[in-house]
């Protein structure tokens, strides 16, 4: 049998070459790139509605330069960082509560889902009264925006465990503490992610949208001051870099979660 399969011929056909898998992915913004470069070239839209690019890179160039951009970005971050940090973990508690015990999803389940229909915006003009215009307010409002999320898919990751790993655990008599740790968190790590990515996806617009609102510092100020000052292209290189941070963001956690999930089968 061995030396059957030793004799077969063995193609040398070259392969097909093909894009990697990485330049899929720049399809669109080098679209949109192409597309902003004509707009400016033929006058499209006035240059003070739409700057060229290259104006904009200027500005880029100049904030880094000056140290202006590192200075709001690290301002909007560390807002996150915080908000996030605070968000999440409180999100974790509640959502695991809520899928082990039922009487605890009875009790805060109608509450919680209540305060889900309001929009994070909507609790800027309440929460201004006791919190002020400050850091506490735009990290309140950030937690508030990672809380919903990973609270919801928590709770919903524990009612999706398979019945048999239930099973199996009450058979080795687990108690609450090894039933979390052995098999509730190794079985709900990617809905969990889910919603952990998606909640920072959220404080990260949270944040922008209020420090539009209230705030002297921050990423969403630059878009501020820029729509004051009819700069464009200040308001445009704001919201590119907005965007680069929300996607490293969401890159890294990402990768994040792979190496959490290596002991899955591919």
């Amino acid at each position: 049998m061995s030396d059957f399969a030793l004799s077969l011929p063995v193609s040398t056909a070259p392969r097909p070459w093909r894009f990697p898998a990485w330049s899929t992915a720049l399809l669109l913004p080098a679209l949109g790139l192409v597309l902003w470069l004509a707009a400016a070239r033929f006058g499209w839209l006035a240059p003070n509605m739409l700057p060229a690019p290259q104006d904009v890179w200027l500005t880029l160039q100049d904030l880094a330069s000056s140290g202006e951009l590192a200075q709001h970005a690290l301002w909007s971050m560390g807002r996150v960082a915080q908000g996030f940090t605070t968000g999440a973990g409180l999100g974790l508690v509640l959502g695991i509560g809520m899928g082990l015990w039922p009487r605890f999803e009875a009790l805060l389940r109608p509450s919680f889902l209540a305060i889900v229909q309001v929009p994070v915006i909507g609790w800027v003009p309440l929460l201004m009264l006791p919190l002020g215009i400050g850091e506490t307010l735009e990290i309140v409002i950030v937690a508030k925006a990672a809380l919903v999320p990973v609270t919801l898919n928590t709770r919903d990751a524990i009612h999706a465990l398979p019945r048999p790993l239930l099973e199996v655990a009450a058979t080795f008599r687990y108690g609450r503490l090894q039933l979390l740790r052995r098999v509730v968190l190794p079985a709900t790590v990617p809905p969990v992610f889910t919603g952990v990515r998606y909640g920072l996806t959220s404080c990260w617009k949270a944040l922008v949208a209020v420090e539009l609102l209230a705030s002297s510092e921050g990423l969403g100020y630059l878009l501020v001051w820029g729509r004051q000052m009819f700069q464009m292209d200040l308001v445009i290189a704001g919201v590119l870099l907005i965007a680069a941070i929300g996607l490293i963001f969401d890159t890294a956690l990402a990768a994040i979660e792979r190496r959490l999930q290596r002991w899955r089968p591919a």
